[in-house]
């Protein structure tokens, strides 16, 4: 938690740095900018932190997951156990385990406290994968819980979503006084519209790179704790059969960063991938030090 908290304060003092630097590099009055700070908060962080709170409600809508209250048949108990058993050794509360029906291999974990998530695996993980594998999976997904990894995309996104908005409209109002001979303050003018439109898009690309490469550097811890969870073998070992059975994940968009599973791309799109390629991960994984006893201290984190 300190770590997450000190990564969000670094975070929005380098946002609040650059943006009263382009403020003063373009003679833009702070004064004037106050209110647009605080809207840009109140709607950047708005939206992220509404979806984090309706995360479980929204997995359970989009993927028809169906939370076992009460296993009925052996699949169900062992995957209620496995979960119960890693969530322990990792010092979280007991997530609600669910299934969903997908012939996609894969698995997501969600929710906007640690103590309270969702873990929810596909049907066509559960038939493709043997227990030492799913096995691995569940750690995985525990190891992003305790790790607060949803609670930390979505204050990043929150900044990143604030930057976009503030910085498109500084420029905007620049631009706009550009053309307007200095007659007009504030923006409102069609060169002030446009211009906002267009950085927004623009901007809001490189804030999905930033977004997706942060997403990339949790994978690789999720994998991490997954080892220290099931075991480094039975981790690589999954990761293989996903290898085996790769194709474009079945997950919808807001949870596939959370997944075991991710798409595969090529060129610029590669780095809007929320995962790392497998045989990276295999790699970065046969090469990790493992301390299971750091999820619990919170040291991954």
């Amino acid at each position: 938690m300190l770590k997450r908290i000190t990564l969000f304060l670094i975070t929005n003092l380098a946002v609040m740095i650059l943006l009263g630097i382009v403020m003063t590099v373009f003679g833009i009055n702070p004064a004037r900018t106050s209110g647009l700070l605080v809207m840009a908060a109140i709607f950047g962080f708005g939206g992220s932190i509404i979806s984090l709170l309706m995360s479980k409600m929204m997995a359970k809508w989009s993927t028809g997951a169906k939370i076992i209250t009460q296993p009925s048949n052996e699949s169900e108990r062992w995957l209620v156990q496995t979960v119960q058993h890693h969530a322990r050794k990792a010092g979280i509360g007991m997530p609600d385990v669910a299934i969903y029906d997908s012939p996609d291999i894969n698995a997501f974990a969600t929710g906007a406290n640690r103590n309270h998530a969702l873990v929810a695996v596909s049907t066509g993980l559960l038939n493709s994968m043997n227990a030492d594998e799913a096995e691995a999976v569940l750690g995985h997904e525990i190891g992003h819980v305790a790790n607060g990894d949803m609670v930390t995309m979505a204050l990043l996104q929150g900044v990143l979503n604030t930057f976009v908005i503030v910085l498109a409209r500084v420029v905007g109002q620049v631009v706009d006084g550009y053309l307007s001979g200095g007659r007009r303050e504030g923006g409102g003018g069609i060169g002030y519209w446009i211009t906002v439109n267009v950085l927004q898009l623009v901007f809001g690309l490189f804030a999905s790179v930033i977004s997706m490469w942060f997403s990339r550097q949790r994978e690789f811890r999720a994998d991490i704790a997954g080892a220290e969870l099931a075991s480094r073998e039975k981790m690589i070992a999954a990761l293989e059969r996903l290898q085996l059975n790769h194709g474009e994940s079945g997950l919808p968009k807001q949870f596939q960063a959370f997944g075991i599973s991710g798409d595969l791309r090529q060129g610029f799109g590669a780095l809007l991938m929320s995962h790392p390629p497998l045989e990276v991960r295999i790699e970065a994984l046969r090469k990790a030090q493992l301390n299971p006893s750091a999820l619990r201290e919170g040291v991954v984190s």
